[in-house]
C-alpha cells in the first residue's frame, strides 16, 4: 500500500524554528536555525530537503498519487538541479501558491484538459497578468511531460493549453528624454548615479546594487554578479556577464561618489546600506529615497523595470546604433548567429552609450 507523502511541521520555540517529522513510525525533530537568521520559509524549505531523501524511500508512486507529493518527490528535486535558484525559488512558490491550492490534493490522473484549461482561464480573469497565466501555463506543460514520463499518466492533459486572450497585459511604460533628463536633475549624488546606470547604462537593479569598487573602470563596470532577494548571486544569463559601457557623465559621478564614499576599497560596496558591509536592498532604495523624490515631478512610475525598458527603447530610437550593441550592452540575446560571431568590442558600446547621454541632455 502506498505511503503517504509527509510535509512535516515548523514550530518557533525558544527563538528557533524546530522542524517536526516521523521517520520509520517514529517522531523526530531538529533545531533548523535561528528566527534571527532565517524566515519561517526558510526554515520549511530546509525541513523539505532532509525530507526528501525519507518521502523517496517511502514513497511508491502510481496514477492514485495527488500531485503534490509527485512535485515534491520528483518535480522539484529534478528541477533544482537544472535551475537557478532563483528561478527554482519563483516557479516553486508559483506552482505552490496558485496551482496546488486547487489541485495539490487532486489524483495526477484524474485531472483533465478541460480543467487545466478552465483553471488558467479562471486565474486571468480574477485579474492576474499576461506573464503570470503565461508561466502557469508552462508549468503545467512540465509538470504533466515529466508525469508521462514517470508512467503516472497515459496522455498528457497540458497539451494544446492556451494562455487566455483576457489575461491583463500592464501597460509598459517608458520614460521620454525631458523624463529622464529631469529624474537626473531631482535625484541626490547617489540615486542619480543608481538612476543614471540603469537607464543610461541598461543595467539591471541587482548588478547595479552588487557592484564593487573593483568592479568599475573609467569606461566600463564588469558585470560578474548579482543581488537577487537579498543573496548575492551570479548573472541571469549567461549573456549577463559582460562588460557594460559608461558614458562619460557616469564616468564623473562615480569620481564623485567614490570621493565621498565611506569606505572605497575594492572590495567594498558600490552603494553600501547604513551597515556598509551589506549592499543597499533595491525595493527600499526605491521606495523610501528614489520614488518619493520623483512622485513630487509626476514621476513616481519610473522603476527600475520602467528605466531598463527606456535604456531599450531610446537606444533603439536614436537609430543609428546597431542593435546588437544594444542587446551586448543590456546583457541580452539577439540572434544566435550574432551571438556566437559577433562581438562588438566596449569601445563601440561606449561610443553608443554617450550618444545617448547627449541626446538626454540636448532636447
Amino acid at each position: 500500500m502506498r505511503k503517504r507523502f509527509q510535509s512535516g511541521s515548523v514550530q518557533k520555540r525558544n527563538g528557533s524554528w524546530i522542524g517536526q517529522w516521523r521517520e520509520n513510525g517514529k517522531g523526530k525533530s531538529l533545531k533548523l536555525g535561528t528566527v534571527g537568521e532565517m524566515t519561517k520559509t526558510g526554515a520549511k524549505t530546509k525541513l523539505a530537503e532532509i525530507l526528501r531523501p525519507i518521502n523517496s524511500r517511502e514513497a511508491t508512486f502510481d496514477s492514485t498519487t495527488p500531485v503534490e507529493d509527485f512535485l515534491d518527490v520528483t518535480y522539484f528535486p529534478i528541477h533544482k538541479k537544472r535551475w537557478k535558484e532563483s528561478t527554482y525559488y519563483d516557479n516553486r512558490h508559483r506552482i505552490r501558491y496558485y496551482f496546488c491550492k486547487v489541485f495539490g490534493e487532486r489524483r495526477i490522473s484524474s485531472i483533465t484538459r478541460d480543467e487545466l484549461q478552465n483553471f488558467l482561464d479562471d486565474k486571468a480573469k480574477t485579474g492576474l497578468s499576461f506573464s503570470i497565466v503565461d508561466h502557469l501555463r508552462w508549468d503545467l506543460s512540465q509538470i504533466f511531460t515529466l508525469a508521462r514520463a514517470e508512467g503516472l499518466i497515459l496522455k498528457n492533459p497540458s497539451e494544446l493549453l492556451v494562455t487566455p486572450k483576457c489575461a491583463a497585459a500592464p501597460p509598459r511604460l517608458v520614460m521620454a528624454k525631458e523624463d529622464v533628463r529631469k529624474c537626473i536633475e531631482l535625484l541626490s549624488l547617489r540615486d542619480r548615479l543608481i538612476f543614471k546606470l540603469a537607464t543610461l547604462g541598461g543595467m539591471r537593479p541587482g548588478e547595479i546594487l552588487a557592484l564593487q569598487w573593483k568592479h568599475l573602470r573609467g569606461d566600463s563596470a564588469n558585470i560578474q554578479q548579482r543581488i537577487y532577494r537579498g543573496k548575492l548571486d551570479s548573472p541571469k544569463t549567461k549573456k549577463g556577464f559582460r562588460h557594460a559601457a559608461l558614458t562619460d557623465g557616469i564616468g564623473e559621478d562615480v569620481t564623485a561618489w567614490r570621493e565621498s564614499s565611506r569606505n572605497p576599497q575594492p572590495d567594498s560596496w558600490v552603494f553600501p546600506s547604513e551597515r556598509i558591509t551589506s549592499p543597499l536592498n533595491r525595493d527600499n532604495v526605491w521606495r523610501r529615497d528614489m520614488q518619493p523624490i520623483l512622485e513630487k515631478a509626476g514621476l513616481g512610475w519610473a522603476g527600475f523595470q520602467v528605466m531598463r525598458r527606456t535604456h531599450a527603447t531610446l537606444m533603439n530610437g536614436l537609430g543609428t546604433v546597431d542593435p546588437k550593441l544594444i542587446a551586448d550592452q543590456m546583457g541580452h540575446h539577439l540572434d544566435v548567429s550574432q551571438n556566437v560571431y559577433t562581438m562588438p568590442d566596449i569601445a563601440r558600446r561606449r561610443e553608443a552609450v554617450n550618444l545617448l547621454e547627449t541626446a538626454v541632455q540636448n532636447p
